[in-house]
């Protein structure tokens, strides 16, 4: 029961209540007893001037104590108060301590204070009268009863509060874990499938932005299921479109349809498609490594200038035979960074493996390396069709700009551009795309100089 946020936040309501009534006894009852001795000092001092006030035209006629005086006496009495007649510096009785009746005697008063009479604690006062050595000494025990005294004028307060916070400890608690149980409610229809799920964002502040946070969560989860599917129906086309030729020159060769001069031509249209499903099969693969961030990264020091150069003479063969003039714009010096060589290359080879794809004939492609005084991008431009700014803000999301320009220029599946990007995170660098002066589209790869990523 206790593993509810209902019933705990109800145990510490009542907890702090009963906490709240047992500090209120512990600060009450030393006050309750200051204050009962301080009234049982002020009432002992006028009973001891008042006893003396009426005893005083009798001082001087006997020493005996008369009828009144005995009644006097008695009354006091009644109430635990012991009476000390003192004359001429004598008490009347032994039990008095010596200095309080030497107080007396000498025609000082004594204070109320706290001292032994007859072997027990006592609350002694004494008023003198005259200048003779006579006077009256009153006693009685210290007040007792504290704590009865105390639950006598407080216990329907404390049992009222007490009573008040056990009642609404179960109502707080139930109040205040409604809007969670509402939250969970909520996550329960998410996680069946439900993206229609929305709260209200209304009640405390805290509350207000849980429901904020998962409305959010709710549209956050429809777009990217959105994204999933279209992105598997791209990848699915992807996959299909070799496959079906695949498929369609074996049954050729299989049904004897494709003679000996045309089965050479038929297998390297196999070993083609073939390869770009190994290509598409690797690029996801890497893309879901990436995802699950246990890709092997190597991390060393790497000259860039010498790998742009070795990219370049590796890729200048098939640029050329593509009818594009390759352009590289690199430094004179060694640029030091720490990366991994292997994976710099790919995302090198993925970005030049987009432009031969949509860069026309005769347009520039350029290879380039700039270094300032802490960093060194790398830039890969073309000259051809480009990107709207549109384009940009969603370039490195998977399949977007695939499903954007699917039948109107010709595109791949969609992964490279986001492989580019996981990779470079990967690395420490930073992808960014833009508007190149060629005329095309401009991709550059920041590094920090010399540094672990």
């Amino acid at each position: 029961m206790l593993r509810s946020l209902a019933a705990r936040t109800a145990l510490v309501t009542c907890i702090v209540a009963v906490v709240s009534v047992l500090v209120t006894a512990a600060v009450g009852i030393p006050l309750t007893a200051t204050q009962a001795n301080r009234d049982a000092r002020k009432r002992l001092a006028d009973d001891t001037a008042l006893t003396a006030e009426l005893m005083r035209p009798r001082f001087n006629n006997t020493p005996r104590i008369t009828a009144d005086e005995e009644t006097i006496a008695k009354r006091l009495g009644a109430r635990g108060i012991a009476v000390y007649l003192i004359h001429a510096g004598q008490a009347d009785r032994a039990g008095l301590p010596a200095g309080t009746v030497k107080s007396i005697a000498a025609g000082r008063n004594v204070e109320v204070h706290l001292t032994r009479v007859g072997g027990k604690l006592q609350l002694v006062a004494g008023q003198a009268i005259g200048r003779d050595g006579n006077g009256v000494v009153l006693t009685e025990p210290p007040p007792g009863g504290i704590l009865a005294r105390f639950f006598s004028q407080l216990w329907i307060a404390l049992l009222a509060g007490l009573a008040a916070g056990l009642l609404a400890g179960p109502l707080l608690a139930r109040r205040i874990s409604r809007p969670i149980r509402t939250v969970a409610a909520a996550a329960k229809r998410l996680g069946d499938g439900d993206r229609t799920v929305t709260l209200s964002p209304e009640g405390p502040t805290e509350v207000a932005e849980l429901a904020h946070a998962v409305n959010g969560l709710t549209a956050a989860l429809a777009t990217s299921e959105g994204r999933e599917r279209e992105f598997l129906l791209s990848v699915s086309h992807e996959l299909r479109t070799p496959l079906t030729t695949i498929r369609g020159y074996a049954e050729a060769l299989a049904d004897g349809v494709v003679g000996e001069e045309g089965a050479q031509r038929a297998g390297k249209t196999v070993l083609d498609e073939a390869e770009r499903l190994d290509r598409l099969i690797a690029d996801l693969l890497v893309l879901a490594r990436l995802e699950a961030a246990d890709l092997p990264i190597e991390m060393v020091e790497v000259d860039l200038t010498q790998l742009l150069a070795t990219a370049a003479e590796a890729w200048g063969g098939r640029i050329a035979a593509a009818g594009l003039v390759l352009r590289t714009e690199l430094p004179p010096f060694p640029v030091p960074v720490v990366t991994d060589p292997g994976r710099i290359r790919q995302i090198i080879d993925g970005l030049l493996e987009n432009a031969l794809r949509v860069v026309p004939a005769q347009a520039p492609l350029v290879l380039a390396l700039y270094t300032g005084p802490s960093a060194a991008w790398l830039e890969v431009r073309d000259g051809g069709p480009g990107f709207t700014d549109e384009d940009l803000a969603v370039a490195f999301e998977r399949g977007a700009l695939s499903r954007r320009y699917q039948g109107v220029r010709k595109v791949g599946s969609g992964l490279g551009l986001a492989l580019a990007a996981r990779l470079s995170r990967r690395l420490g660098a930073r992808i960014d795309a833009g508007h190149a002066p060629e005329g095309g589209a401009k991709f550059t790869v920041t590094f920090r100089l010399s540094a672990m990523p």
